[in-house]
This record gives structure tokens, C-alpha cells and sequence, in this order.
């Protein structure tokens, strides 16, 4: 893993975060505007949020998020949910058929449209287009002894989770943890790759939740 590590390394991934989310940003700055419209036509509130997670080595970062569930879902859950969909909620952050999402918001996730504010975050540094998923506070133990590996890493608006089991690898079967520090563990370029043009994929097909 030393080579992962170096200098050049460093200098491609950071290169190619800038230039591919800039791109990203200006080409596709129309239409997310448009999606921000149609997130507050259909349900009252900003059509844009930030959520808190963990970054690199702990750093407390905030992601943006294009909005896809009712205003004040977040903070009320109890409002929608089940005893049994809290639970489930509380220890994946997801929920089977969650109630809280609304018309738009189910494309925006199957699509992962939602995410796409989050190349802002890439810009100022905070992500990469690469690497695991940021998570909470509390998510962060789900990897134990490795919890520290897991940080050492920014994270990713997509990652080798999110292409391969992604909805079936959950934190309590301990897959999610796996394939987040498989790539950890042995991230390269070519990995990088590899994982961008299958995100191409998994979006065409609609693989989110």
C-alpha cells in the first residue's frame, strides 16, 4: 500500500477531483436548477440541504444533498415511520419503501441525481469523486479497530460499495464495512477508474434507494 500513498498519487487523484467536478459543476448547473424547482413545487422547503458526516481523519464536514424527502423528515421521523422503520433507519440510515421520500425524491435516489451537489464538496476539498461513503459520527464505530483506516481517506460521491452490492451490503451483515476498507486498502488510479465507469452504470440502471 506504500504506493498508494505517494506523492504522485496524491497529485493525479487531486488533479482529476478539480477538473472532473468542475466540469461536472458548469455542465450540469442548468438542470440541477431545474430539479431544485420541481423538489419546491412539489413539497414546501429549500430544495437543497447539507447533512453533517465525518471526512478525512475525523474532520467534521457538511455534504450537499438535493433534497428528496419532505421538509422535516429528518428531524421528525417519528411523523412517518413505524417503530419497526425506525429501527431499521437508526441502524442503516435507510428504510425499506421509506414513507418520508416523496415523487421526485424516489427518481432523484434511484438515480442518485440527488447527490450531485456534493461535487461542491469535491471542489472545496472536503470529498473526492472516489472513496467510501461519508457517515455519520455513529457509523464511524461500525468499523471497529479499522475505524481510524476507514478515516484516513476522504470520502467519496462514489466508491466500490456503491457499484457492486451497494443496496444488499449493509453495516449489520458487516459487508458495507468490507468493501469500504477493500477500497481503503488497496485504492490505485486504475481502481479509480474503474469505479467512475461503472457509477455510469449503476446510474443508468437505477440501482439506488
Amino acid at each position: 500500500m506504500a504506493a498508494v500513498d505517494g506523492l504522485a498519487y496524491r497529485f493525479v487523484k487531486r488533479s482529476f477531483d478539480i477538473v472532473f467536478s468542475g466540469v461536472v459543476t458548469a455542465v450540469l448547473v442548468v438542470p440541477v436548477a431545474a430539479l431544485g424547482i420541481a423538489i419546491s413545487l412539489e413539497s414546501p422547503g429549500g430544495p437543497m440541504f447539507r447533512q453533517a458526516r465525518v471526512g478525512k481523519n475525523g474532520k467534521q464536514i457538511r455534504i450537499f444533498k438535493l433534497r428528496s424527502m419532505y421538509a422535516d423528515a429528518h428531524e421528525h421521523p417519528e411523523r412517518y415511520l413505524s417503530e419497526e422503520q425506525l429501527a431499521q433507519w437508526r441502524r442503516e440510515q435507510k428504510v425499506d419503501n421509506d414513507p418520508r421520500v416523496t415523487r421526485i425524491g424516489r427518481l432523484l435516489r434511484k438515480t442518485s441525481l440527488d447527490e450531485l451537489p456534493q461535487f461542491l464538496n469535491v471542489l472545496i476539498g472536503d470529498m473526492s469523486v472516489v472513496g467510501p461513503r461519508p457517515v455519520t459520527e455513529e457509523e464511524t464505530y461500525e468499523f471497529g479497530a479499522d475505524r481510524d483506516l476507514a478515516l484516513s481517506v476522504r470520502p467519496g460521491i462514489t466508491g466500490l460499495w456503491q457499484v457492486t452490492a451497494r443496496n444488499d451490503a449493509t453495516w449489520e451483515s458487516g459487508e458495507r464495512q468490507r468493501l469500504e476498507l477493500e477500497y481503503v486498502r488497496n485504492r490505485s488510479i486504475g481502481m479509480d477508474l474503474r469505479i467512475v465507469l461503472a457509477t455510469f452504470g449503476a446510474v443508468l440502471k437505477k440501482t439506488g434507494k
